[in-house]
């Protein structure tokens, strides 16, 4: 059962979630023809960011298409002196532009905290940001294009660490998590997802792993042994098949994602 579930969430990772693109490939299967749709919506955004002025449309175009780019890099950070081709601008130069992006759901933003407690709004960075594409296979078709066999066979050795990220981040979103946080720090590391549990007056955090080394987490041990950072639930998505508890830590498999969700109650009575 696991690997048939792996085996469909890596199609996922190549085909997305658009409806068009899902629509081609189970009509034909031909991954030519969905990457063909995936290259149309990523020219459509283009074309939607024409309601802005020439300066506001090349900078809007040049922050997306440096998404791919930055899932390389260690950081993934936004650094906006790479933005414009003069170098000194800074977070308050594009808040229009990333307004744009961000609001229409081109991109999704995870913001930067200085202190991992809840509620994490509280120590929220207003200049300090991730950007990850709004559908997986987009992403994939900027990283791969027709080159199924990176994602597909896992003896490939192909980073998928960034592409793994992008499907937590877009699934979050969709399960009703309204903004998604993430840590970095010289000395303690780096925890990719970090999200508010409401119920407990804590935090959760969200480590994504897509290689073999999945119990290596540096960071996530560093939250769960402070007891400042009141952390009652914290999760590990990998390939394994297994789901494990230790403590406060659950293990589970990438695909199981889909059941992480923000459930609000009914009514609060006071």
């Amino acid at each position: 059962m696991h690997a048939k579930m792996l085996d469909l969430f890596k199609k996922y990772l190549l085909v997305g979630g658009l409806p068009d693109a899902v629509n081609e490939f189970l009509q034909s299967r031909n991954m030519v023809a969905v990457r063909a749709i995936h290259d149309s919506i990523h020219a459509l955004y283009g074309v939607d960011a024409a309601q802005y002025d020439e300066d506001h449309k090349l900078q809007i175009t040049r922050i997306y298409n440096m998404v791919p780019s930055l899932m390389a890099n260690k950081k993934k950070r936004i650094v906006y002196k790479d933005i414009a081709e003069k170098g000194d601008k800074r977070s308050n130069d594009y808040r229009d532009e990333f307004d744009y992006i961000i609001g229409a759901g081109i991109c999704l933003d995870v913001k930067a905290i200085s202190s991992p407690t809840f509620p994490l709004k509280e120590s929220e960075s207003k200049n300090l940001l991730k950007l990850y594409m709004n559908d997986v296979g987009l992403l994939t078709n900027e990283l791969y294009k027709y080159n199924i066999d990176a994602v597909m066979n896992d003896r490939l050795s192909v980073n998928l660490g960034s592409v793994y990220e992008t499907v937590v981040a877009s699934e979050l979103k969709a399960h009703g998590i309204k903004q998604l946080f993430y840590y970095d720090n010289k000395a303690h590391g780096e925890v990719e997802f970090i999200l508010d549990d409401y119920d407990n007056a804590a935090i959760m955090p969200i480590e994504v792993k897509s290689g073999k080394d999945y119990t290596i987490h540096r960071a996530l041990n560093t939250f769960m042994s402070n007891p400042d950072y009141r952390v009652k639930q914290a999760y590990v998505m990998s390939n394994a098949k297994d789901i494990k508890q230790d403590g406060y830590l659950t293990y589970l498999p990438i695909y199981f994602t889909m059941f992480i969700k923000d459930n609000p109650p009914k009514e609060v009575l006071l």
